[in-house]
């Protein structure tokens, strides 16, 4: 009985077939990833890349280590939410009068009354006791 065996090489080493990225390529490649629907194993597909190795590469441009272009819309939208603004809290206004008691009688001063008011008063129940 004869048997047969071929064997058919590519002619290329392992070495061979490592594929050197540029930066500019692996960061345009990421922004892509980091599109609004756009999945990791969806660009790294489309680019004959293992996710994980596309991951790394994410990895590196959040440590800054990979720097981004530009993305392609200048103008880019965040929602935000205006919330009613707080109410004041009402303030309580005291009074802050002077009084001065002698004996059984207390004299309430206006509100604001000056030193000199004070001292007149104080002068005439000295005088009277």
């Amino acid at each position: 009985m004869e048997s047969t065996l071929e064997v058919f090489t590519t002619g290329r080493s392992r070495r061979e077939t490592h594929r050197q990225w540029p930066d500019e390529v692996k960061a345009r490649i990421v922004s892509e990833s980091l599109r609004p629907g756009a999945t990791v194993n969806e660009v790294a597909g489309r680019y004959g890349l293992k996710a994980n190795h596309l991951s790394s590469w994410r990895t590196l441009a959040r440590q800054g280590k990979l720097v981004l272009p530009e993305p392609e819309d200048a103008v880019e939208f965040a929602a935000i939410v205006v919330d009613a603004p707080a109410p004041e809290p009402q303030t309580v206004k005291v009074a802050s009068r002077a009084e001065i008691v002698v004996g059984p009688v207390t004299i309430r001063l206006e509100e604001g009354a000056s030193a000199s008011r004070i001292a007149a008063i104080a002068r005439a129940l000295a005088a009277a006791t």
